[in-house]
């Protein structure tokens, strides 16, 4: 049975993804619907859509215990594209102004507001899990392979020191 963690991951993972292609796939359109022509505008947003789905794909295909690196980075690139279209619908970027009545504006806006946010939440999510008992080998246990991790009369460990290793303070 799977835990509330893991349900959880699960879904963040998968909207977070979601929301990365949207976001994607709203500038490769927009790309190919005439924002191509536009001198760096229109790079901007080939490379956004490539970024996008590069970043969504690694939130999908990612193991748990790296997960909350490409979901940082998502979170990071989609508040940079959503810091974008802000700065070009207040005093324009690059030469463009950009106006809240436009195709895909709006949109834009839900999508990359709710992919910062979901794409942070996951990142949070996955570190906090990331030195779960189980997972890794915490501080408190023996080394696997060692004489008396295999039902030896083993002490509890934390305050001495293991070799290679540093004690915690």
């Amino acid at each position: 049975m799977a835990t509330d963690r893991a349900v959880a991951l699960l879904v963040l993972r998968v909207a977070g993804a979601g929301l990365l292609l949207t976001m994607g796939a709203i500038h490769l359109y927009l790309w190919s619907d005439g924002y191509r022509d536009l001198a760096k505008i229109g790079v901007l947003f080939l490379l956004n859509a490539i970024g996008a789905g590069v970043l969504g794909l690694a939130v999908l295909a990612s193991p748990t215990r790296y997960l909350g690196v490409p979901a940082v980075l998502g979170s990071l690139f989609t508040l940079g594209t959503l810091a974008g279209l802000v700065v070009s619908l207040t005093s324009g970027l690059f030469g463009f102004q950009e106006v809240i009545g436009a195709p895909w504006v709006r949109t834009t806006i839900w999508v990359e507001s709710a992919g910062v946010l979901v794409l942070a939440g996951l990142a949070v999510l996955a570190f906090a899990g990331a030195g779960r008992p189980g997972r890794r080998q915490g501080w408190g246990r023996l080394p696997s392979g060692s004489a008396t991790s295999g039902g030896g009369s083993a002490q509890p460990v934390g305050h001495g020191h293991w070799p290679g290793r540093r004690t915690p303070r």
